[in-house]
């Protein structure tokens, strides 16, 4: 579903959401090394604003959408729980409502263009997703009918009991739905894989269900590890967001980085500081939480209405 949701949101909407200014040598690297332009700081508008200055900020919301929606085509998913088809379609959904809305206050063409597109896309995959929560819900419900915390303590057989019970009802669910089914006998067949051992733990007080508390300890560390030497598969995503400093040495302490930066002119300094904020002003909309991704769609909403109060 993700794959095929990309592929349509891309032909409805590419040529949009890939339009970007077009950068000199050295922005992506932020290194000073190969000095990247500064944007002019714009001068401070009258009130009401001048249309000049109505424009570039509708332009730039405009820009901030389809930037949520690039960076949307690109998740990636970790199951059981973490699906991306899902997480893609319910971001793209708030981003095509979010549009629905900027439009009804002021309309612009291209914000038109960005949510016919995605309205289209999500048509075409609306009935995958459905199925697809459903199945996820049986997931959620499995987990939760497993997991021992905050419930009253169980035998082995009243889990595999409540269970089987889960299983039964989501059997019954699939029945009329050849998709659903089909999720559900992967399910039944995973579960009648581990089903030989699943319960034993639970009739043993103390006694761990498995032993991945021991492997997540081992997983953070080499999360720590690979964090701070370099994460295998997120070098790239690092030298986009943060720029080629990472590639640099640096200093060892922070008395060593005052040191070295008391000989840095103040100017250039301060250009450099700019140049980062500048870069990393791109990546603002690049989240996967909800809640934030939310408060951010929020802030656009409401700057583009006081730019259509501020509108001659």
């Amino acid at each position: 579903m993700k794959v095929d949701l990309r592929q349509v949101v891309r032909a409805a909407v590419g040529p949009l959401i890939r339009q970007e200014k077009e950068e000199a040598q050295g922005v992506l690297t932020v290194t000073g090394v190969l000095p990247s332009p500064i944007e002019e700081p714009r001068p401070n508008l009258p009130s009401p604003m001048a249309p000049e200055g109505i424009a570039q900020a509708r332009a730039d919301i405009v820009r901030d959408l389809c930037r949520r929606v690039r960076y949307l085509l690109t998740l990636k998913g970790r199951p059981p729980f973490r699906l991306a088809g899902i997480e893609m379609f319910e971001r793209l959904t708030e981003v095509q409502d979010c549009l629905t809305r900027l439009i009804d206050k002021q309309s612009d063409p291209q914000l038109v263009i960005l949510q016919q597109g995605l309205s289209t896309a999500l048509q075409t995959t609306r009935s995958e997703y459905f199925p697809l929560c459903q199945a996820a819900n049986w997931l959620h419900q499995i987990a939760n009918c497993l997991d021992p915390e905050n419930k009253p303590i169980r035998s082995g057989a009243q889990v595999q009991q409540e269970l089987e019970q889960v299983l039964a009802q989501a059997d019954t669910a699939s029945q009329d739905h050849p998709q659903l089914h089909g999720f559900f006998e992967t399910i039944q067949r995973t579960t009648d894989h581990y089903a030989p051992g699943l319960f034993h733990s639970y009739d043993i007080p103390g006694l761990p269900r498995t032993n991945n508390g021991c492997e997540s300890g081992f997983r953070d560390l080499n999360r720590r590890l690979l964090r701070t030497t370099g994460q295998k598969g997120l070098t790239r995503r690092i030298l986009l967001r943060e720029g080629a400093w990472e590639l640099l040495p640096h200093p060892l302490s922070v008395q060593a980085t005052i040191q070295a930066l008391s000989t840095v002119a103040t100017r250039d300094f301060i250009l450099e500081r700019q140049r980062v904020i500048q870069h990393r002003n791109r990546f603002r909309l690049h989240s996967r939480s909800a809640k934030q991704s939310q408060a951010q769609l929020n802030r656009l909403e409401q700057n583009w209405a006081n730019l259509s109060l501020g509108s001659p």
